[in-house]
């Protein structure tokens, strides 16, 4: 059973997993397992996803219970007018605070059909970031004899494939856990010392104002726990708030 977030007859909210895709791509053509299938089983009704969330990422993902709702709250997104708000484990210790304002070249799925003349062009992209907390490991990774990590806040203002950890990756602060992006030493430092086998990002927030009543609406999800046995390992649980 997927948790339920939130639920009203508009609109539903679970907590995804990491390891399970939204819908099915051909880019991982051999998963047989889906966010929108389950859910549709689960609630015995189809639903229809708002937004992303990458297979390895967890957290609050959105679904309206009939198209018309669905399409109200994906203009939301168009508009950035659906607030997410991201908790990422990267490399480095990062500045206070910032932008990464990096556009993003578009990347092509074959199960989109009807989009193909898009690829390859360069859209707008732009992540705010916060950072939270910063540990000092005593592991020698790359040249140096400790390793740091940030503790991050993402907000993206944009909605681009990826957008996230292509932003982090080209700031060189690539989120850990992060097999396509990230840094395979890194990612086995976790896996030896915390047992990690996850990309360390999650969505646990949305903010928007609900498509039938207008009235402004805040979902959370908590840390997977998982995730949250890392945090709680570099002494992190009260800057994450779990």
């Amino acid at each position: 059973m997927l948790p339920v977030l939130y639920r009203d007859e508009h609109l539903v909210a679970i907590h995804k997993p990491s390891g399970l895709l939204v819908h099915r791509t051909s880019l991982d053509a051999h998963e047989q397992r889906f966010a929108v299938q389950l859910l549709r089983r689960q609630l015995r009704r189809r639903v229809y996803p708002v937004h992303r969330l990458d297979k390895g990422a967890s957290g609050a993902l959105l679904f309206g219970l009939d198209p018309q709702v669905a399409a109200a709250l994906g203009e939301r997104v168009r508009l950035h007018a659906l607030r997410r708000t991201y908790l990422a484990v990267v490399r480095g210790h990062t500045p206070e605070e910032g932008e990464i304002d990096h556009p993003l070249v578009r990347r092509f799925d074959p199960a989109e059909r009807g989009r193909e003349g898009l690829e390859g062009l360069a859209q707008e992209a732009v992540t705010r970031f916060r950072r939270l907390a910063t540990v000092e490991l005593l592991h020698r990774v790359d040249r140096y004899p400790t390793s740091r990590y940030s503790l991050l806040e993402l907000s993206p203002r944009t909605g681009r494939r990826h957008q996230l950890r292509r932003h982090l990756s080209h700031a060189s602060h690539p989120i850990v856990g992060d097999s396509t992006y990230g840094k395979g030493r890194h990612n086995r430092l976790f896996r030896e010392l915390f047992g990690c086998h996850r990309l360390l990002l999650a969505c646990i927030e949305l903010r928007f104002d609900h498509p039938a009543t207008g009235a402004p609406l805040t979902i959370r999800a908590p840390l997977a726990e998982d995730f949250a046995a890392v945090v709680e390992a570099l002494g992190w649980k009260g800057a994450a708030g779990c």
